[in-house]
């Protein structure tokens, strides 16, 4: 039966330096090789295969510590922002160097004595192939340029140093946290210890992850909201697999596994003792769940008959609602959604419309000259800025491109997403641009067709989602204790469930709350979901009802098929693209309506819900009173101080 041989990672000019302590006759020998990672009948293994040649150091120029010494030698532009990487960022120490003319061969001359035999032999003795599951260690250490050194977990064996004279090394780290988790030493920050799960979860881990998100360990620990767009529920899955360890070893306690997931998810530490404000519920009888109905999309015609003569919107309450029942026609988006988000205000009138969008238009052309007029010399000088205006360009060109309004070459949809992405750095720099707030505007942009619109549009859309971008991720931890909170209220036994199995932290739900079910959902019913979640009814968070809706129609499944936490990860997973959003929408509102008519509810229910909140503002509005002025808030239930005069007003508080 022939072998199963996959090659995943290949890369030539990797030199050993033999010394004589190693059986190295010729102590100026450098061996020149290749270097493998390869994948045969199911297990990995680092294989190692000298060239046809040994090197004659001679004639080799590679930069050393003093560069000044290195007669020829180039830096290859695109790598400038590579080199001297932290490792607590990057994990490995990289300098990559552009070595072109500067390596040259030359074939060793062999004297009487020494035939091609020996030569064969010579070179077959530095040959060699290690299974992953028998590493211990990686050290890196530079020299110029990077080498690695491999430890065994039999100390009896010992493998060469690598040294990656023409770069590599961190592709090749990079290739092999697909099979194994790499986590810097405490003791040494150049010695990354290695850890690999039994074949069962590492084949698990393969299934999950293509060949374009193999590195996502890795890149999660770097930047959280890149590793949730490429896959958030994957690496999780990987990540506690790596923490339990093999099936046959005790289970770790909650308390330590929460601590060590902690340790690899900044930001999302466990809160093992209850939320301040949030009381443990116990189970409670919410009665019959009521069946909706849905209506069809706001017409054109209906959204002008609520206007008056002088273009102001009449009886909003009304509209809203109606939105919220049916969503809108395509041909009323357009301008619906400036109301919904907050940039026109439902009292202005068709001329106050005209001259703030002239105020408006204004001011973001300022904001766009900004970045526009800087130069190639100020930009060098700017780091944060070429990091935004580098990640921008990169996430554009991969938004949606199999919509129409952004595929092919040189599209102008996409020259506008860019544009608009950047002249919110200058808008916001305190944040900039994180990968993720592509995919928000990207269906604004689709709608408005206009670049200023747009913008405005986007901003006022952010302020509710900013703190989901934000670096402690603050807004993402309590939006996952909310929806816990509620899950734990509407079926306590699922819930328990998924406690038993490890998920009752819910982290599967990361990238739905990170951009509002975009990756979920095909592109029609993102637009209507989205709109019907922008008229704020019909309770705070009601985003939160619609994971449930999700879950609810899922638990059946995971349960009577005993998923455990690869499982229900996977599965969760594998919903893309494949959701009803109008069922959706029925099954969010019917448990919003279950809930609301529950007697003694939970405190905390009401406190996510905003029950307290409207249960004042109405009996103020039964007593004659003026309504006190609520804060404004976002839908991820954390308030903003300071926000612009356009920004889209909430009726909740954290």
């Amino acid at each position: 039966m022939a072998e199963l041989l996959k090659v995943i990672f290949d890369h030539e000019g990797i030199f050993l330096h033999p010394t004589p302590d190693e059986g190295s006759p010729d102590q100026d020998l450098l061996v020149s090789g290749s270097l493998r990672i390869i994948e045969k009948d199911a297990e990995i293994l680092v294989e190692y295969r000298p060239l046809e040649d040994s090197v004659d150091p001679s004639n080799m120029l590679c930069a050393g510590q003093d560069s000044s010494s290195v007669v020829e030698w180039a830096q290859c532009p695109g790598e400038k922002s590579q080199t001297r990487q932290l490792l607590e960022t990057q994990q490995s120490y990289e300098t990559e160097w552009d070595m072109v003319n500067a390596v040259s061969f030359k074939k060793k001359n062999y004297t009487n004595g020494e035939s091609s035999l020996n030569h064969s032999h010579e070179r077959s003795r530095w040959a060699f192939s290690v299974n992953i599951s028998d590493l211990k260690s990686i050290t890196v250490k530079e020299e110029g340029w990077t080498f690695l050194i491999l430890q065994l977990k039999d100390s009896s064996s010992s493998v060469p140093a690598l040294h990656f004279h023409q770069g590599g090394s961190r592709e090749f780290l990079d290739s092999l946290r697909r099979f194994a988790l790499l986590t810097e030493s405490p003791e040494d920050e150049t010695r990354l210890l290695v850890s690999t799960p039994n074949k069962a979860l590492s084949q698990s881990f393969e299934n999950l992850l293509d060949d374009n998100n193999f590195g996502l360990i890795h890149k999660f620990k770097r930047d959280p909201y890149v590793a949730t767009l490429g896959g958030f529920s994957k690496v999780t899955n990987y990540i506690y697999d790596a923490l339990r360890g093999t099936e046959e070893q005790q289970q770790r306690p909650p308390e330590e596994v929460a601590d060590l997931l902690g340790e690899v998810i900044p930001g999302l530490e466990i809160n093992q003792q209850e939320e301040p404000g949030f009381e443990v519920i116990t189970r409670i009888d919410l009665g019959t769940r009521p069946q909706v109905s849905r209506v069809e999309p706001v017409s054109a015609d209906y959204w002008s008959k609520h206007q008056d003569p002088e273009g102001r919107i009449e009886n909003e309450a009304a509209l809203r609602q109606r939105i919220f029942k049916g969503g809108l026609c395509h041909a009323v988006r357009r301008e619906a959604w400036k109301f919904l988000l907050g940039y026109y205000p439902w009292t202005s009138t068709l001329e106050e419309r005209k001259s703030l969008q002239k105020t408006k238009t204004d001011e973001y052309f300022r904001m766009k000259l900004q970045w526009k007029s800087i130069s190639e010399e100020q930009e060098r000088r700017n780091s944060r800025l070429r990091d935004y205006k580098s990640l921008i360009e990169k996430d554009v060109n991969r938004t949606d491109r199999t919509n129409r309004f952004y595929e092919g070459l040189n599209n102008p949809g996409l020259t506008l997403l860019h544009d608009i992405l950047m002249t919110y750095c200058m808008y916001d720099f305190d944040l900039g641009y994180v990968q993720g707030m592509s995919d928000l505007l990207s269906p604004i942009l689709f709608v408005m067709e206009n670049e200023v619109d747009a913008f405005w549009c986007f901003v006022s859309f952010m302020d509710q989602m900013h703190q989901n971008f934000e670096e402690q991720m603050q807004g993402m931890k309590t939006q996952l204790i909310q929806l816990s909170t509620l899950l734990r209220l509407l079926d306590l036994a699922f819930w328990n469930y998924l406690e038993s199995q490890e998920s009752g932290y819910l982290y599967f739900c990361f990238r739905w709350l990170l951009i509002r079910f975009k990756r979920e959902l095909i592109f029609s019913d993102v637009l209507r979901l989205w709109e019907v979640m922008w008229t704020e009814l019909p309770c705070q968070n009601f985003h939160l009802l619609v994971c449930c809706a999700i879950l609810d129609s899922e638990k059946q499944k995971i349960m009577e098929e005993n998923y455990g936490f690869n499982e229900i990860l996977k599965h969760i997973n594998e919903l893309s693209m494949k959701l009803n959003i109008e069922e959706i929408l029925q099954k969010a509102e019917g448990i919003y309506l279950q809930i609301r008519s529950c007697k003694d509810l939970p405190h905390s229910i009401s406190s996510i819900l905003g029950f307290d909140t409207q249960h004042r503002v109405s009996s103020q509005a039964d007593s004659g009173s003026r309504p006190v002025q609520q804060q404004d808030a976002c839908s991820n239930g954390h308030c903003r101080d300071n926000r612009p005069q356009n920004s889209c007003r909430g009726v909740f508080t954290s």
